[in-house]
């Protein structure tokens, strides 16, 4: 895990959190509702497709941060950052989540409701998503 070279106060740490939570809202805000933050979510997508690529390709020093099935907490699928390689994911990095703060654990933990909730709607759409597609079939 990367340790920034410089310190925050807590009130400091609060104040950058709520900034980088409300970020896709600030953009939508600054666009007036004419649109939103579609265009950092290409750029991400774009980077995730280009990082595969070069896994595919051969590169062995491919790493990115991905939401998928982790056995990193108690929830069935974690953000964490992973090793990419020719047949897919080769590795998940655990590591980021040693030596995590108090404030970082606590905000952990008080997120774990609504990312379960999150979890159990996604999983939920796409067991139905198989049922719509295996009656195409």
């Amino acid at each position: 895990m990367m340790k920034p070279a410089i310190t925050f106060t807590g009130e400091e740490v609060e104040h950058l959190t709520v900034r980088i939570h409300n970020a896709g809202t600030e953009v939508v805000e600054a666009k007036a509702g004419t649109g939103s933050a579609t265009l950092s979510i290409a750029h991400a997508a774009a980077r995730f497709v280009e990082l595969s690529l070069r896994a595919l390709g051969g590169d062995g020093d491919v790493y990115e941060c991905s939401f998928m099935q982790s056995d990193l907490t108690n929830l069935p699928f974690f953000a964490s950052r992973i090793k990419l390689g020719r047949n897919g994911v080769e590795a998940s990095i655990p590591s980021d989540l040693v030596g995590l703060s108090e404030y970082k654990l606590m905000a952990l933990e008080a997120l774990k409701p609504q990312l379960k909730a999150s979890i159990e709607k996604g999983t939920e759409f796409v067991r139905k998503q198989l049922v719509t597609f295996d009656n195409i079939k």
